[in-house]
């Protein structure tokens, strides 16, 4: 049963049901946030990746890693991390090449197509945060308190994982 479905089929209250609804909005912006990276890429003729893919090459930026870094950082979310590398790969996104110290484990960096990529999105981004800050008293901007309580949740959520035994 979804997170929607719960909250319509009962009174929740309290901190439930505000719990409840963090939890839908957090699902939800993660998905808006793909769907407006998709639909720049296509207002810019970039249909070669997706906005995953795009997102992961944003996040990387400027760092050398390998693919577990990228999860243990908070780089990428998804689970399917080793095919979206080797796509970047393949289309000249990235580079990688093996560790010279353990030559089970591949680094990865951007190459100029990677980090012109990358520069869609900063400009996306910031185009977004300028609007923000301009239309500030229509528009509840995000805040540092915002941060903070989401921050407090990914504590708390990391938490429950790594405290699960």
């Amino acid at each position: 049963m979804s997170i929607h479905a719960q909250m319509a089929g009962k009174p929740e209250r309290g901190l439930h049901r505000t719990y409840l609804e963090t939890l839908g909005l957090i699902e939800r912006l993660h998905r808006l946030l793909l769907d407006v990276i998709k639909d720049e890429f296509e207002r810019v003729g970039q249909l070669e990746i997706n906005a995953v893919q795009a997102l992961l090459l944003f996040n990387i930026g400027e760092n050398e890693l390998t693919a577990g870094e990228l999860k243990s950082r908070g780089y990428y979310q998804g689970s399917n991390v080793s095919y979206n590398l080797k796509k970047l790969v393949e289309l000249g996104y990235m580079h990688h090449e093996r560790s010279a110290v353990d030559r089970r484990s591949v680094r990865v960096r951007l190459t100029d197509k990677g980090i012109a990529v990358r520069g869609v999105v900063v400009a996306l981004f910031a185009r977004h945060a300028d609007t923000l800050h301009t239309k500030a008293a229509a528009v509840a901007a995000p805040d540092e308190q915002v941060n903070l309580a989401l921050k407090r949740l990914e504590r708390f959520w990391g938490d429950q994982i790594r405290y699960i035994y």
